[in-house]
C-alpha cells in the first residue's frame, strides 16, 4: 500500500497551493526548483511547505485535496495553524475579508 500526502505550500505572493503526492519532500523540491514551467507555483517562488498530512488511501487523499482547494484563505490558515475548532465557522460563503 502506497502512502499519499496532501500538502499546502505558502507562495511568495501569500497565496496557498494545495496538492497531493506520494513523496511530499521530493514534490516540494520540484515546486521550489521550478521543475514544471507554467504551473501555479512557478512564478510564485520561493515557497514554504506549511502543512501536510498522510493518507493510506490515495482516493481519500485526493478527496481531501479537492475539499481544501475550495476553502477560503482563512480556513486554510486555520488548518495550517491547527485551529481545528475554527474550521466549521470559516466556510467560504460566510467569510468576508
Amino acid at each position: 500500500m502506497q502512502v499519499s500526502f496532501v500538502y499546502i505550500l505558502l507562495c511568495s505572493d501569500n497565496t496557498f497551493y494545495t496538492g497531493v503526492t506520494e513523496n511530499v519532500y521530493k514534490r516540494f523540491d520540484e515546486h521550489q526548483d521550478g521543475k514544471h514551467f507554467g504551473t501555479y507555483t512557478y512564478t510564485r517562488r520561493p515557497l514554504q511547505l506549511v502543512y501536510y498530512c498522510q493518507f493510506m488511501d490515495i482516493e481519500q487523499a485526493i478527496s481531501f485535496e479537492k475539499k481544501i482547494k475550495k476553502w477560503s484563505q482563512a480556513k486554510k490558515l486555520a488548518l495550517i495553524e491547527g485551529r481545528f475548532e475554527d474550521l466549521p465557522n470559516l466556510a467560504k460563503k460566510n467569510f468576508k475579508k
